[in-house]
């Protein structure tokens, strides 16, 4: 369905784009449409990972977008970077989510916190897919409080020794490299590199997915693991680390689910003008035009919120408060649109052969990770009030 795509843009949003960013969305859009909308429910359905796709993301330019030329990236603005996840959600939100880890949480935080030779060594082949990176932080006991990760390190003469596990770790199974999280002997966290073939790392795959059925997604096992000091990430330790990059996965997720929610709405539309029912098209019953009409207000009022995130994003003003707002919002929004559209389509809607509900059980994951509905909650809440409510 996803061929005949039309975005809405009811606020004349594109006013606020540069021609740039039309060009960035129209590219990454028309592969979007050839490449992923034609095979992606074969693959959901079959709880794989169409990993052909990964050498395509990098050609679009999906892997950094935002990181220096220098480094392989493509230099870009944030709006840009918001763009192409938008499209690319659009399409799917598991393939999405192999792009903003590989972006914001492997090659982010090499850009942010690593050491010349560092980003030397790994971002250009990160930013070309010839290696792929994964983000270890949530841990089987500690998802929503990662302070309190057990994950930890100890040094032995040039190396440290790393223990423990992650768990929910997307593009992990076949992940190159992995920018784990963990304690140091003082309890302080630190970002250290951990390389494929290093004694003791394994990560096996995790299966029985309902939700991302088409991204890959395991766990990292860290036993005894020897990790070389030079691969601890220098320019920044503690939890405000990983955090920042949260920050910037979440920014591209504000933007992912305005795509999810346009392409349900627009399945949804076409289908009320087609489908006849007593004598005239569903789109004519007032019941229809209230569903559409909310749809249409709500991504509307996504488009703002992200656009303008954006826009304090590339000024280097947007807190992760004002992060955690525009994901909070938008992923519920994408979520509500999706079950309303579904209702447009009857039992049509339960299948294959639209994508909608296979965007509704990917959004159960998305409403979940980098930060759950409930914690961005309290994120603003903590903001509002100065009190810490967990």
């Amino acid at each position: 369905m996803s061929e005949n795509f039309t975005s809405p843009d009811f606020y004349n949003i594109d006013e606020l784009l540069s021609e740039e960013h039309k060009l960035i969305r129209e590219s990454t859009r028309q592969w979007v449409s050839k490449s992923v909308s034609p095979i992606i429910e074969e693959y959901a359905q079959k709880a794989e990972f169409p990993g052909h796709l990964i050498k395509e993301l990098a050609e679009i330019g999906a892997f950094g977008p935002y990181i220096p030329e220098k480094y392989g990236g493509a230099g870009l603005d944030q709006i840009s970077y918001g763009i192409m996840m938008q499209e690319i959600e659009r399409g799917d939100s598991g393939i999405r989510s192999t792009a903003s880890v590989q972006s914001s949480l492997v090659m982010y935080p090499i850009w942010k916190f690593g050491s010349d030779e560092q980003k030397e060594k790994y971002l250009p082949k990160l930013a070309t897919g010839e290696i792929m990176g994964c983000f270890g932080l949530t841990e089987p006991d500690h998802g929503s409080n990662p302070s309190g990760m057990i994950s930890n390190f100890k040094s032995d003469g040039d190396d440290v020794i790393l223990n423990g596990s992650k768990m929910w770790i997307s593009n992990s199974p076949f992940a190159d490299i992995a920018v784990v999280w963990a304690k140091d002997e003082n309890k302080r966290i630190h970002g250290l590199i951990v390389e494929r073939g290093m004694d003791g790392f394994t990560t096996p795959e995790t299966h029985n997915k309902w939700s991302l059925r088409a991204s890959s997604t395991g766990e990292l096992i860290f036993d005894n693991v020897r990790v070389p000091k030079k691969n601890i990430l220098p320019g920044k330790s503690g939890l405000g680390a990983p955090l920042m990059c949260l920050d910037s996965a979440r920014y591209g997720i504000s933007w992912g689910a305005i795509g999810v929610a346009m392409d349900c709405y627009n399945t949804a539309l076409k289908y009320s003008l087609e489908r006849i029912q007593f004598g005239k098209p569903i789109a004519a019953k007032q019941l229809q035009q209230k569903k559409l009409a909310e749809m249409l207000t709500e991504i509307t009022k996504a488009q703002l919120l992200s656009w303008k995130l954006g826009k304090l994003k590339n000024e280097d003003k947007a807190t992760s408060a004002q992060i955690s707002l525009a994901k909070r919002n938008n992923v519920d929004m994408a979520m509500n649109i999706a079950r309303e559209a579904r209702q447009i389509l009857g039992g049509m809607g339960i299948t294959g052969d639209f994508s909608i509900m296979r965007h509704m059980m990917n959004l159960e994951s998305v409403i979940t990770y980098e930060g759950t509905h409930d914690i961005h909650l309290l994120i603003l809440g903590n903001e509002i009030t100065g009190h810490n409510a967990f």
